[in-house]
C-alpha cells in the first residue's frame, strides 16, 4: 500500500536551501503540495532558479535572502513570508557553514560563526515563526542536526557543539510548544552525498561506508523524505524526537 502526503494549502519556510540538501528539502515539500519561502545568505540566483522549479511543480514559491544569524533580517524574513504567502505552518531550519580544524588550531572566530548560524540562526528562527503559529494553535518546526552532535568528530568540535546544542533547544521547544499543538522535532543526517563530502579524498569517503551498517552514503533526497514525514499529519503525534538518517552509523 501505497501513502501519499498531502500538504496542499500549508505554507513552508527552508533555511540555507540555496543547494544540496535545503533545496532537496524545498522541493520535496513543494511536492507534497506546500508554497515553499527558499532562504539563504548567498547564492540569489541559484535561490531564484529553486523558487522557478518549486512553481514548475504547481505551488507557489518565495526568494526571501538573509542571514540567520541576524534578529533583524530573520524577523523580516518571517514577515514577509507571511505578508506574501498568507501564513507560515511549517519551518525547517537547515542554515550551516563549515570551518573545520582541530581544537588547537581552531580561530575562536571561527567556532563563534558556525555557532552563530547552526544554533543562534536555529533559535532566531524558531522564535519568530513560534510567535505567528502561537497564534493558530498550530504548526511544525523541523530543525536539522547532525549524527556529529551525538558521537563528536575530530576537527569539527564547533560543529559538533552547535549541533548538540540545536538538539537541546529542539527538546526545550518541543516541551513549551506542545500545548499551542505545535510539534518541534530534530533530524540527525549522517554522511550523505554532496558537494562538500564529495571533495572529501577517497580514502575517507571508503572509511565513512565502511563504518555506516547500510553501507552507503544518503541522499539529499534521504533527509528531505524525513522532513515531509515529519512535517505531515503522519506525524501528529511526534515532538522532541531526533530522527536519525544516518544508515546506522550512530548506532
Amino acid at each position: 500500500m501505497s501513502v501519499t502526503i498531502d500538504l496542499s494549502g500549508k505554507v513552508a519556510l527552508v533555511t540555507g536551501a540555496g543547494r544540496g540538501i535545503g533545496r532537496e528539502i524545498a522541493l520535496a515539500l513543494a511536492a507534497a503540495g506546500a508554497d515553499v519561502a527558499v532562504n539563504d545568505f548567498a547564492g540569489e540566483d541559484a535561490c531564484l532558479s529553486l523558487v522557478s522549479e518549486i512553481e514548475a511543480l504547481g505551488p507557489r514559491g518565495l526568494c526571501v535572502m538573509g542571514d540567520v544569524g541576524d534578529e533583524d533580517a530573520v524577523n523580516l524574513t518571517v514577515e514577509r513570508v507571511e505578508n506574501e504567502l498568507g501564513r507560515l505552518d511549517i519551518v525547517v531550519n537547515n542554515a550551516g557553514i563549515t570551518r573545520d580544524n582541530v581544537i588547537m588550531r581552531i580561530d575562536a572566530a571561527d567556532f563563534d560563526a558556525v555557532l552563530r548560524t547552526h544554533l543562534r540562526g536555529t533559535f532566531l528562527v524558531c522564535k519568530a515563526a513560534s510567535r505567528r503559529m502561537l497564534r493558530r494553535r498550530e504548526g511544525v518546526i523541523v530543525n536539522i542536526s547532525s549524527v556529529v552532535a551525538r558521537r563528536g568528530n575530530a576537527g569539527q568540535s564547533n560543529y559538533a557543539a552547535a549541533k548538540a546544542g540545536i538538539i537541546g533547544l529542539t527538546k526545550s521547544l518541543a516541551k513549551e510548544l506542545g500545548s499551542r499543538s505545535i510539534r518541534v522535532n530534530a533530524i540527525a543526517p549522517g554522511y550523505i552525498d554532496t558537494p562538500m563530502t564529495q571533495a572529501l579524498p577517497e580514502e575517507a569517503r571508503k572509511a565513512i561506508v565502511e563504518a555506516t551498517p547500510l553501507g552507503t552514503m544518503g541522499t539529499p533526497r534521504d533527509v528531505a523524505d524525513a522532513v515531509v514525514l515529519l512535517a505531515s499529519p503522519m506525524a501528529r503525534y511526534i515532538t522532541g524526537c531526533v530522527l536519525p538518517v544516518d544508515g546506522g552509523l550512530g548506532i
